[in-house]
C-alpha cells in the first residue's frame, strides 16, 4: 500500500508483544525509493514506562523485564525530524535538526522492517527497534551507538525481541558502506527540507493508535 502525501501516519515501535512508542507523522512522499515521514515538534506521543515512571533506559534490562508497564502520553520535545523508511530494509534513516531548523546529522535506526497497516481512519507502520544504531555526522563520519545496551539485552534471549545479532550487525555494516560512498539518502537529499506550513501539529493521537501489532511471518 502507498500513503498519500500529507496523510497522518503513526510510526509505532513494538517491543515483543508490547507497544513501546507511538509517534504521529505526516507523509512527505511515498514512492519507489521509500516512505518519508515528518515528525513535528510538539506532536502528541506515547511511550512505554514502568509504573513508577521510569523508562527502559533508566534501569538494567534485568529489572525492566520483571516490571509491569503502562503507556504514558506526552509530547515530542525535540526539533522536528524526518524519518525515511526504505522499502524492504531493516532500518530507517532519521534526519535530525538543530533548534534553528538546520540539518544536524543522520541517524540510522536499525529496526526489523516496517509493516504497514491502514484501517481507513488511521494508518501506520510497525517496526521492532533493534537498539543498535549508527550516528552519521554531516561529513559522513560515523560511529556505532548503544552497543552496550545491545549487548546487555542479548544476554536475555527469552525476553529480548532481537533474535539474530549477526543479522542486525550485517544490516548496519551494509548501510555503513552506503554512508562512506555518499549514496542516497546520505548524498544531501532532504537535508534542506522544510515541512508544509499548512500542516497542523497533532496534539492528540487518533482512534486506533493502540491497535494490535501487525503479525510477522
Amino acid at each position: 500500500m502507498r500513503f498519500a502525501p500529507g496523510r497522518e501516519v503513526l510510526y509505532r515501535n513494538i517491543d515483543g508483544a508490547r507497544l513501546a512508542s507511538v509517534r504521529p507523522c505526516r507523509v512527505v512522499v511515498d514512492d519507489e525509493r521509500g516512505l518519508l515521514l515528518w515528525l513535528a515538534r510538539g506532536s502528541a506521543v506515547v511511550v512505554e514506562a514502568a509504573r513508577d515512571g521510569r523508562g527502559l533506559r533508566d534501569m538494567p534490562f534485568s529489572e525492566w523485564i520483571g516490571l509491569e508497564t503502562e503507556v504514558v502520553h506526552g509530547t515530542w520535545q525535540g526539533p522536528g525530524l524526518l524519518k525515511f523508511i526504505p522499502p524492504g530494509a531493516d532500518h530507517s534513516v532519521w534526519f535530525f535538526r538543530d533548534d534553528h531548523g538546520g540539518f544536524a546529522n543522520w541517524y540510522v535506526n536499525l529496526e526489523e522492517r516496517a509493516l504497514r497497516w491502514d484501517d481507513g481512519h488511521t494508518a501506520g507502520v510497525d517496526v521492532i527497534d533493534q537498539d543498535l544504531d549508527v550516528v552519521v555526522h554531516p561529513d559522513r563520519a560515523w560511529e556505532w551507538k548503544d552497543e552496550d545496551e545491545f549487548a546487555e539485552r542479548l544476554a536475555y534471549p527469552d525476553h529480548y525481541w532481537v533474535r539474530d545479532e549477526q543479522a542486525v550487525r550485517a544490516e548496519g555494516l551494509r548501510v555503513i558502506k552506503m554512508i562512506e560512498a555518499g549514496e542516497f539518502p546520505f548524498d544531501g537529499t532532504w537535508t534542506d527540507y522544510h515541512p508544509d506550513p499548512s500542516w497542523l501539529v497533532p496534539t492528540s493521537l487518533p482512534p486506533g493508535w493502540n491497535r494490535p501489532a501487525v503479525p510477522r511471518s
